[in-house]
């Protein structure tokens, strides 16, 4: 296989569009930091690239190595906002997601998910650091990727193989859906009561088992990171994440990545694949899930 095989163009381009939203730019204010016409960088972000010289401007202009932008060897995202972009353009080729979502799969939640998130997301914003409000607006372009994210694999359906600690339950139904543990007890016990629909939601899925979404519920430790595996038709991608949703999120701090290389495919393939033999599915799962929402959700009324 030649360098030309592995390179596709398209991916350049979503790869630039990621980095510019995690860049907080505009398509106008970008090209016009390049020197370059809208319609040009249009273009570029569709995968029409016909310069070199040209990418390795964008490249600088938005902080991410020549390398990273092409997707030889490792792609690096040190933006939640451009690795969430990046998760919604694997996701729209692809036939199979598998991964270890923490604490659950975004891409399973409810819809009453999304408003609450948004919430909590801002809240998780130190005080003090947004004061010219740049970092709610990122919340809400984020909260905007996230949702056409869950449209489009409703719409599309792939297979997906969600694997889900017990420990990261345990946390979010002990805590609920919070960005930091300084807020009024109020707030908490409706945010206490979201976490359990959210799991009730999970639990009517295991029994309902719909088509195509395979839940297993893992009780060994399980590694730090999240990771995802994109299969497509004729290659997969790894994703390895440190942003997280959810309980005490992270979306500042952190440097995710993105390869195809086979090394890395293969060993987290095989730490799949022993997570999903090893862990509750089905009935087996739901009553272990249902045990575990008796314990730690807050209770109802």
């Amino acid at each position: 296989m030649t360098h030309a095989d592995l390179i596709r163009f398209s991916d350049i381009g979503a790869r630039l569009r990621a980095h510019r939203l995690g860049k907080g730019l505009t398509p106008d204010a970008l090209a016009e930091k390049l020197g370059i016409s809208r319609a040009a960088l249009y273009r570029a972000e569709k995968g029409e690239i016909r310069k070199i010289e040209m990418l390795t401007s964008i490249a600088d202009e938005l902080g991410v190595s020549l390398p990273s932008l092409m997707g030889v060897g490792v792609e690096y995202v040190s933006t939640a906002i451009a690795f969430f972009e990046r998760m919604r353009q694997l996701e729209e080729g692809c036939q199979q997601v598998i991964g270890l979502f923490s604490p659950v799969s975004y891409l399973l939640t409810s819809d009453a998910y999304d408003d609450v998130l948004r919430e909590v997301l801002r809240e998780s914003i130190p005080d003090g650091v947004d004061a010219d409000g740049k970092s709610a607006e990122a919340v809400d372009a984020l909260i905007d990727i996230l949702r056409a994210r869950k449209q489009a694999f409703r719409l599309r359906r792939p297979l997906i193989v969600s694997l889900i600690a017990t420990a990261d339950l345990e946390r979010f139904l002990l805590h609920g859906l919070i960005g930091r543990h300084d807020l009024p007890a109020a707030v908490v016990r409706q945010r206490r009561l979201q976490a359990r629909r959210e799991a009730e939601y999970i639990l009517s899925m295991l029994r309902e088992q719909p088509i195509g979404i395979q839940i297993g519920i893992v009780r060994e430790p399980v590694p730090a990171t999240s990771f995802q595996i994109f299969r497509q038709s004729d290659r997969s991608v790894l994703a390895i994440s440190p942003f997280r949703l959810g309980e005490q999120p992270n979306i500042r701090v952190g440097v995710a990545l993105i390869t195809s290389a086979p090394e890395a495919m293969a060993l987290h393939e095989d730490i799949a694949a022993r997570l999903w033999t090893e862990s509750l599915k089905g009935e087996e799962a739901a009553a272990y899930l249902e045990t575990m929402i008796d314990k730690y959700a807050i209770a109802q009324g």
